[in-house]
């Protein structure tokens, strides 16, 4: 047990009769010793906990920019829309069969839009 306590936490912890325990140091060393293990798992805690902040900032950041983006998205979409076509948004959103018709056309990145071509009509 020892040696995994030194092992794990570079820090020898005395067995009974390595120090003179009458005097009381014994404990103190102890005492000393369990707080700089502790001092070591905070340090440990606060460097995963800041890792993990920095994580968690980064995707609060592609979200945004993401929401952002959907956002510039919707707002072309309706500007493009007539009016018909936004009198039918609230009845397919009350409809739950339609909700997968919709996010699949979500889940597509946006096509860019070209404008018709003329068929090639040869005169005879």
């Amino acid at each position: 047990m020892n040696s995994l306590a030194t092992s794990v936490f570079s820090i020898a912890i005395p067995v009974d009769g390595d120090e003179d325990s009458a005097s009381g140091g014994g404990v103190v060393a102890i005492d000393n010793k369990i707080e700089q293990a502790m001092d070591l798992v905070k340090s440990h805690l606060m460097y995963a906990v800041r890792e993990e902040v920095e994580v968690l900032k980064e995707q609060i950041k592609e979200l945004v920019e993401r929401n952002s983006l959907l956002e510039r998205e919707n707002a072309l979409l309706k500007s493009l829309s007539n009016n018909d076509q936004l009198s039918q948004l609230p009845t397919q959103q009350a409809n739950p069969g339609s909700t997968s018709q919709q996010q699949a056309v979500i889940a597509q990145p946006p096509q860019p839009t070209q404008p018709p071509q003329q068929p090639n009509v040869s005169s005879a």
